[in-house]
C-alpha cells in the first residue's frame, strides 16, 4: 500500500471514529429503549395468556396481553409487509440523518434516540413474530407498549422544540433583492 492510500485510509478511520463518538449517547439511549421494550414484552408473553388482563375489574389502567398486527393504536391491521418496510425505511432515514447531520442539544438527541429505539423494538417484534406485543391498557384507549411510548415521547419533544425554534435568518432577511427600494423610493 502506498503512502497516499494509507493516509486516505487513516483519514477515513478518524472520520468514522468521530461519527461513532458523536453517536454513542444516541446508541446507548436507543439500545436501552430496545432492551427494556423487549424484556417487558417477553415478560408479558410469559406471564399473561393472550387477552388476559391484570388486575381484573380495574378500570383506569391495567396490563393486558394484546398482539397487534397493525400500527400504533390498532390502525392498519394485517398490513405486516407494509409496516415492516415502513419501519426499516424510518430506521434507515433516522440513522442516515444522525450520521450526516450533527444534532445540537441534548433534548433533540434524546428524542431521536427514543424514536430510534422504539422503532427498533417494534421492528424486532414484527420481524420475529409477525405482530407487536402491546400490554399497557388504559381501558378506554388502545393498548400500547414501551416502544410506542418512546416513539410518542420523541416525536412530541421534537414537535415542541420546533415550535420554539428561531426563524432562520434567510426567511427574515430584509436585504433581499425583492425588498430593496428602487430608485425613486418605490419597492
Amino acid at each position: 500500500m502506498d503512502r497516499d492510500a494509507s493516509t486516505e485510509l487513516l483519514q477515513h478511520a478518524r472520520g468514522l471514529t468521530r461519527v461513532l463518538e458523536r453517536l454513542r449517547p444516541i446508541l446507548l439511549v436507543a439500545g436501552a429503549v430496545l432492551v427494556l421494550d423487549q424484556v417487558t414484552k417477553a415478560a408479558i408473553r410469559g406471564w399473561l395468556s393472550l387477552g388476559e388482563t391484570w388486575p381484573s375489574g380495574f378500570e383506569l389502567i391495567r396490563i393486558t396481553h394484546v398482539e397487534n398486527s397493525g400500527a400504533a393504536f390498532g390502525i392498519l391491521q394485517d398490513a405486516g409487509i407494509f409496516l415492516l418496510f415502513a419501519s426499516v425505511v424510518a430506521i434507515v432515514l433516522i440513522i442516515t440523518y444522525l450520521i450526516w447531520t450533527p444534532v445540537e442539544g441534548w433534548i433533540p438527541t434524546v428524542a431521536l434516540a427514543l424514536i430510534l429505539g422504539g422503532a427498533l423494538g417494534n421492528l424486532g417484534d414484527r420481524w420475529a413474530r409477525g405482530s407487536v406485543t402491546d400490554f399497557i391498557d388504559p381501558t378506554h384507549y388502545p393498548a400500547f407498549n414501551l416502544a410506542d411510548s418512546a416513539i410518542v415521547l420523541g416525536v412530541g419533544a421534537l414537535a415542541v422544540l420546533s415550535l420554539f425554534e428561531p426563524a432562520s435568518s434567510d426567511a427574515t432577511d430584509s436585504s433581499s433583492p425583492d425588498t430593496e427600494p428602487r430608485e425613486g423610493g418605490a419597492p
